[in-house]
């Protein structure tokens, strides 16, 4: 049975600017694993909150951080191409260093809470499941899913650079970190190749991972708001294996 849950958004100070965050968690008093969900190209908008918000029913306190802080406060795109070409241009502003900075201060956040249990979670989407997959590199983040996450294995983007994330893989085995990651056989995004590249690193760093593939499935299938990508039956999937994946680890 679902936890009841409180919703707000939170201000959380990296260097001298405000990130916003949306954050969930249940009513019942005690303490909980934290998850941080990591936003697509588009922001923290409504699909991002829901999710947020269903994690934090299963038992976790769970919290969207906007990454955008430092260029666009509110992050909130419409999907489809104009908020595709937005995201892009706010996108290639980010660096790999703001990146740690920010899931640090949100860490330092969550850990300051009363509620939270010391054991942490990622989850991210697309652009952010490259963020979840980077953060673990460097923090020590027990589960780790990334949803069709994409330039792992190139410097494409600003984040990636200057040597491909996948580089980095070392650091997930060296927290002894677990990671999901979801894809859809007909992703565009995401080639073969790409996994096959990111399977290999993994096995030579000794990861445990578990790679799930959806036949008929494109990128984006985990999000109900893009009627072209979304795939239901995909959708459930991944929902139940990440609960379980979450439960097991945190």
């Amino acid at each position: 049975m679902p936890y009841p849950i409180q919703k707000e958004t939170a201000i959380i100070y990296v260097g001298n600017s405000e990130m916003n965050a949306h954050v969930a968690y249940p009513t019942t008093s005690g303490q909980y694993p934290a998850i941080i969900v990591v936003m697509e190209l588009f922001g923290v908008n409504d699909n991002i909150r829901d999710i947020t918000n269903q994690v934090a029913a299963e038992g976790y306190v769970a919290i969207a951080p906007e990454f955008y802080h430092r260029t666009k406060q509110s992050d909130d795109l419409p999907y489809g191409e104009e908020g595709r070409k937005k995201g892009f241009e706010l996108l290639h502003k980010l660096r790999r260093n703001e990146i740690f900075d920010d899931v640090g201060a949100t860490i330092a956040f969550l850990q300051s809470r009363n509620d939270v249990k010391k054991r942490f979670g990622i989850v991210g989407f697309s652009m952010g499941g490259h963020i979840a997959y980077l953060a673990a590199t460097q923090f020590d983040i027990a589960a780790v899913a990334c949803f069709y996450a994409g330039w792992l294995t190139n410097t494409e983007i600003e984040i990636s650079q200057p040597n491909p994330t996948i580089t980095l893989t070392k650091g997930i085995a060296k927290h002894n970190g677990k990671l999901i990651y979801f894809a859809g056989a007909d992703d565009t995004h995401i080639t073969k190749d790409q996994l096959d590249k990111m399977e290999d690193v993994l096995k030579a760093e000794q990861v445990r991972y578990e790679l799930v593939v959806y036949v008929n499935s494109s990128h984006g299938f985990f999000c109900d708001q893009r009627p072209a990508d979304y795939n239901a039956d995909s959708h459930d999937d991944a929902w139940a294996r990440l609960q379980k994946f979450l439960k097991e680890e945190l």
